[in-house]
């Protein structure tokens, strides 16, 4: 049994029992202390990790006990490479977030910060989990704190209405998986990963069990059309609920594509399913960038940033495996996706708080209120413009080389999809830089901005790492391609035979 990775699983329940009882300013402090641990112990794993680890054989860090026997369940948990990769993300933004909180004012702060650690077991949970059914529980106990956050601190007004749409999506997209791996388990072993895929269905099977499991992995990316409770629920969320929405609980989705969908449903993909799938992903694409080019509301802009960036990844997903599937193996879609949803977790959380502190600075969201605020705030636009180009794919920045791979595996696949999703590029281009244009240099208010002061040290603190890491992995991503390639050859080679 592995202690690293059973301390992962437990000290953020105890965490958030501690913080249960703890109150006021200091529980900020108690809830950055665990997450600030749980990044220490993740960097040690990290260090004795072994990057050939796939999930049949050399796991990782592997945690497998007798659960409920009657129906072949068990505790198991385990690492590989991708589930290292979103452990790491997870364990980063987590503390860079609740330290962004610092600025924030909450009431029951206590509860917020609790929520926050019991939302980071979750996530750890769900991208170790190596059993069906300890999955769902994991994917549904992210729900419940990010649901609370969302409805209790999340704008007065708009707080009921997003926070009820958001909750009836995700929990009825959740059902539907639920009741596929039911089905998968009845023609399975057991509800273990490895005995799931070797499940013994026919193609029509597999193509209910596909589209089943893509319901709820498609409302919590989301993909076009499922993607209508996004908007609202980042614009109105809380802060740092749109950060841990945005930052890591979408990745579960794009994790759960790769480790549980493809392989379990390779039939599905090589027919009209993996087609339509692959024209919705890059509807989106284009769909979230064009509305995201005409809004005015920042946090908006980027709420469609977003959906149109998700989109790529699941269109360069499908794209490999159906080229994989048609007898050229490729595992290029996967690696591009992974890389670019571990680029994106950092490239958004720095995006939103600098939306926050563009809100709490000028007192509107609204870009064409704003202006000038290079003059007065020059480490802020620094580090905004680096993140921003970040989110823009530019060479030398984290999101160009997953962009670039992804692009690439669906050109291999299909010329006319590529163009209309490079398209997406430009226009990003156009969101991105108005955005920029207009809060940065557009003249404001002078009386406004002679009261204003430059980024506060928690601030710099949390915007310097994440411009740090922007530059880092975009000079040198080859260790995150190297640490997801041995899982996902073994996901597409699964495909291939």
């Amino acid at each position: 049994m592995s202690i690293e990775l059973l301390s992962l699983l437990l000290l953020p329940p105890f965490g958030a029992l501690v913080l249960f009882f703890a109150k006021g300013a200091f529980s900020r402090n108690i809830a950055i202390g665990f997450s600030l641990v749980q990044l220490v112990i993740t960097l040690c794993m990290l260090c004795n990790f072994d990057s050939t680890a796939t999930v049949d054989s050399a796991l990782q860090y592997e945690i497998n006990y007798p659960w409920m026997q009657g129906i072949n369940s068990t505790i198991h948990f385990g690492v590989d490479g991708m589930s290292m990769l979103m452990v790491l993300l997870t364990n980063i933004l987590v503390p860079l977030i609740l330290i962004s909180s610092i600025k924030s004012t909450q009431h029951y702060t206590h509860t917020f910060y609790a929520l926050a650690l019991l939302m980071q077991f979750g996530l750890i949970g769900v991208f170790t989990a190596l059993d069906g059914l300890l999955f769902y529980i994991f994917w549904e106990v992210t729900l419940i704190p990010i649901w609370l956050i969302c409805g209790i601190w999340g704008q007065e007004n708009k707080r009921f209405q997003f926070t009820t749409k958001f909750f009836v999506y995700t929990f009825v997209g959740s059902l539907f998986m639920l009741g596929a791996f039911i089905f998968v388990y009845s023609h399975a072993a057991s509800f273990s990963l490895t005995d799931m895929y070797n499940a013994n269905l026919t193609e029509t099977q597999q193509i209910i069990v596909f589209w089943f499991i893509f319901f709820a992995f498609a409302v919590k990316l989301p993909v076009f059309p499922f993607h209508t409770w996004q908007p609202d629920t980042y614009t109105y969320a809380p802060a740092q609920g749109t950060m841990l929405l945005s930052g890591i609980m979408l990745k579960m989705a794009v994790f759960g594509v790769l480790r549980w969908l493809l392989p379990i449903t390779p039939m599905a993909i090589v027919g009209i399913s993996g087609f339509i799938v692959l024209i919705l992903a890059i509807v989106g694409v284009l769909h979230g960038a064009l509305i995201a080019l005409i809004q005015n509301d920042i946090k908006r802009i980027l709420a469609y940033s977003s959906f149109s960036h998700v989109g790529l990844m699941v269109a360069g997903i499908f794209a490999s495996a159906m080229v994989t599937l048609n007898g050229t193996f490729t595992i290029e879609g996967g690696q591009g996706a992974m890389v670019q949803a571990f680029a994106h977790g950092f490239n958004v959380v720095g995006l939103f708080i600098c939306a926050e502190i563009l809100e709490r600075k000028f007192g509107t969201r609204d870009i064409r209120n704003m202006g000038g605020l290079a003059r007065v705030a020059p480490i802020f636009a620094v580090v905004f413009l680096i993140v921003l180009l970040g989110s823009l794919g530019v060479p030398l920045t984290n999101g160009f080389i997953g962009e670039f791979i992804l692009l690439k595996s669906v050109f291999g696949y299909d010329t006319l999809a590529a163009i209309i999703a490079g398209v997406s590029i430009i226009l990003a281009a156009g969101y991105l830089l108005r955005m920029y244009g207009k809060t940065m240099f557009t003249e404001g208010n002078t009386e406004q901005l002679d009261g204003m002061k430059d980024v506060s040290t928690s601030e710099f603190i949390v915007l310097g790492s994440i411009a740090a890491l922007v530059l880092v992995f975009g000079v040198y991503p080859q260790p995150i391609i190297d640490m997801v390639t041995p899982s996902l050859s073994f996901i597409y080679n699964a495909l291939a035979h």
